[in-house]
């Protein structure tokens, strides 16, 4: 079983559904509203499990009545929650608005994430002892960076989710293995639009990238090589906020495990399509038995 470690966020999201967004000063009224269990951290850690692989949690959550709900949820997903802190004061936040289309706007209050500004001797070692880090932006980018490198320091490979999108610096991307934005933040990294302009700069930085372009699939590419397109499933998608997190979990799951990355692109992008077509983040993500049926 492939033994993954994810440093990042633990929020709790709360989720809007709209007919359709509202412009700056404009109040429309909402369908439905729901609290779901997220944090890109959190997401990418279920999406991981439910695709099969051991997985530790690092992370914080606050004293306060999300705090304790979010811990539960990891842990009836089978996720070690060891290492989760709780700081005082309240759990990070996501408040989601969600339109008919499966669109989201979102806007994250960090609350107990921005506590976790360092690592200490337990959390490195899980980091270490890991054959896959995950990695996001939700943190503080000390924490994320430290990840990194004692990841790097024993071989382990790391993959990063550059969101929210910032500059990175070097002594981040030297030691990350594999990065995966999404089409908008490789555009705000590299100042290409064009996604394959962009996957070729991101290569002069770490040696793999995977651009993902919503509902027209993916990109590839590895240094030394032309940027690949694999396309994606087509499905009628109720709410695409938890994506990009099924995607990246789903896909370490399947490089653990030794698969091809065609392979593993693939199977990572299947269960991405069956999370877009229900609501939600984490309650979405499908179980492995589902990803290999569909």
């Amino acid at each position: 079983m492939t033994r993954i470690t994810v440093l990042g966020s633990i929020n709790m999201d709360l989720v809007a559904y709209v007919a359709r967004a509202p412009a700056l000063g404009e109040t429309v009224a909402g369908k439905e509203f729901r609290t779901v269990p997220g944090g890109k951290g959190a997401n990418q850690a279920v999406a991981a499990a439910r695709a099969g692989g051991e997985v530790t949690m690092v992370g914080a959550v606050g004293a306060d009545a999300y705090g304790s709900q979010l811990r539960g949820g990891l842990e009836s997903a089978g996720i070690d929650t060891a290492l989760v802190r709780t700081a005082e004061g309240a759990s990070g936040t996501a408040h989601i608005v969600v339109d008919d289309t499966g669109a989201n706007a979102i806007v994250v209050v960090p609350g107990a994430n921005g506590t976790l500004t360092a690592l200490g001797p337990a959390e490195r070692e899980a980091v270490a002892s890991a054959d896959l880090l995950l990695l996001q932006l939700e943190l503080p980018l000390s924490a994320v960076a430290e990840g990194a490198r004692a990841a790097h320091a024993r071989g382990v490979r790391t993959i990063l989710t550059p969101a929210p999108v910032q500059p990175l610096p070097d002594e981040l991307l030297d030691h990350v293995d594999l990065l995966v934005p999404n089409e908008h933040e490789a555009a705000q990294l590299t100042g290409y639009e064009d996604p394959y302009a962009a996957a070729r700069v991101l290569l002069g930085k770490v040696p793999e990238v995977v651009i993902t372009l919503g509902s027209r699939g993916c990109l590839y590419a590895a240094r030394g090589g032309e940027p690949v397109p694999f396309p994606a499933p087509e499905v009628n998608p109720v709410d695409t906020t938890g994506a990009g997190d099924t995607f990246v979990g789903t896909l370490a799951v399947a490089l653990g495990e030794g698969r091809p990355v065609a392979e593993a692109v693939a199977w990572a992008s299947s269960a991405a399509a069956l999370c877009v077509q229900k609501p939600g983040a984490s309650t979405s993500m499908p179980y492995r038995s589902e990803i290999d049926a569909s």
